[in-house]
C-alpha cells in the first residue's frame, strides 16, 4: 500500500509538470503565430505605407500632394522640364506636349502629356512619377494629376492627361534647393494587364503561343 501510495503521489505532480509545459508551449505557439502574421501584415502595409510617406515628405523624388495652393508667388521663376517614359509589353505612344515650362515659384501651372493606345487591344496602364533632382521633391506639390488613377485606352484612342501642381517658394530657404534653375518631372507608365497574343501574328501562331500546339 504504502510503495502505491508513493507512486501515485509523484505520478501527480509529474502530470501537473506536463500540463504546464504543454500550457506553456501553446501560449508559445500562439505569440509566434502572432509575431509570423504580423510580420506579414507589415510586409503588405510597407509598400502603400512608403508611398504616403514619400508623396507625404517628397522624399526620394516623390512629388508632394496637395489639397489646394496657399503660398504666395515669388518674382523668382524655375523651369520645368517634362519627361515621358512607357514600360515594356504596354504599346502606348506617351509624350509631353511641351517639353518645358517656366514657372514661377508659388504659382499654380497647368500642363498637359498625351497618350496614345497604338496596340490593336484595350489597355490599362498606370503611371509612376518622380521629380529630379531628388531634393526638389520636398516643394514639387501636385494638385491633380492623371496619375493619380489607372488610365484605360481603346486601340487607336488618344487621350489628354492634366497635370496641375505649384513649386513651393520655401525650396529658396534650403541650401540644397536655394540655386535650383531646373527640375524634370518624369512618368513611366505601366502595363495594368497581361500581355496578349501578338495581333499581327498569324492565327496559327496565336494558338501555339496558348499551348494549342497549332491544331485546330
Amino acid at each position: 500500500m504504502s510503495d502505491s501510495t508513493g507512486h501515485n503521489g509523484n505520478a501527480k505532480p509529474a502530470k501537473a509538470v506536463a500540463d504546464a509545459l504543454t500550457g506553456r508551449h501553446r501560449r508559445v505557439a500562439v505569440i509566434l503565430s502572432t509575431v509570423v502574421f504580423s510580420m506579414v501584415a507589415a510586409a503588405y502595409a510597407a509598400v502603400p505605407l512608403y508611398r504616403i510617406f514619400c508623396q507625404t515628405t517628397g522624399y526620394g523624388g516623390t512629388p508632394k500632394i496637395a489639397a489646394t495652393n496657399d503660398v504666395k508667388v515669388l518674382d523668382r521663376t524655375i523651369e520645368v522640364r517634362l519627361d515621358a517614359n512607357v514600360a515594356p509589353n504596354l504599346p502606348w505612344d506617351f509624350k509631353p506636349k511641351q517639353n518645358t515650362v517656366t514657372v514661377q515659384l508659388g504659382e499654380t501651372v497647368l500642363v498637359h502629356y498625351q497618350a496614345t493606345n497604338v496596340g490593336q487591344t484595350t489597355l490599362r496602364g498606370t503611371a509612376s512619377y518622380n521629380v529630379s533632382p531628388d531634393a526638389a521633391g520636398a516643394y514639387f506639390n501636385k494638385i491633380a494629376c492623371f496619375c493619380f488613377t489607372e488610365q484605360k485606352l481603346e486601340p487607336g484612342e488618344t487621350v489628354d492627361m492634366p497635370v496641375t501642381f505649384f513649386v513651393d517658394p520655401a525650396m529658396i530657404d534650403d541650401r540644397d534647393t536655394e540655386k535650383l534653375s531646373v527640375i524634370t518631372l518624369s512618368y513611366t507608365f505601366h502595363p495594368m494587364d497581361k500581355p496578349a497574343a501578338d495581333a499581327s501574328a498569324s492565327p496559327k501562331a496565336a494558338r501555339e503561343l496558348k499551348g494549342d500546339g497549332g491544331q485546330g
